[in-house]
């Protein structure tokens, strides 16, 4: 796990180039090394894995939805963590028909504060009693 003067890697994808600059350069003076993209093809195709512990993930997106694209990710890297962002509101209950087998805890709706962001993400980064794929931790509401 990272410490105070380790950087947290983070792959950023929202299709509004607006909220991808805001993000990473928000989450880059927060200490994150970010990689932002708008287009979730092109995050994905330049993918590998161990490149970062997180991926914050729009979930309405064009070409692939974020839903799609998290599964793609963790076909190819299963330790990645996803944060799940987005301005609509999030059906928990969807979610977890369409991916039942898939535990992901952090949903947050814009908008948020980049500090805010930055306090979740340590947070589940940080989560050592995380068991990826056998245990569910409780929804986040920030």
């Amino acid at each position: 796990m990272a410490t105070g003067s380790t950087k947290y890697r983070l792959l950023v994808v929202d299709d509004e180039p607006d909220i991808t600059h805001v993000l990473k350069k928000g989450l880059e003076k927060e200490g994150f090394e970010v990689n932002a993209f708008t287009d979730p093809v092109e995050a994905l195709y330049g993918f590998k894995p161990g490149q970062c512990e997180m991926a914050i993930l729009d979930i309405r997106m064009p070409k692939m939805n974020g839903f799609e694209l998290c599964r793609e990710l963790k076909r190819r890297d299963e330790k990645i963590k996803i944060c799940f962002i987005t301005a609509f509101e999030i059906y928990h209950e969807e979610f977890k028909k369409v991916f039942p087998k898939l535990r992901i805890s952090c949903f947050i709706s814009k908008p948020i504060t980049v500090s805010a962001l930055a306090k979740t993400i340590r947070e589940e980064i940080e989560l050592k009693d995380e068991i990826e794929g056998t245990q569910q931790m409780p929804a986040r509401k920030d």
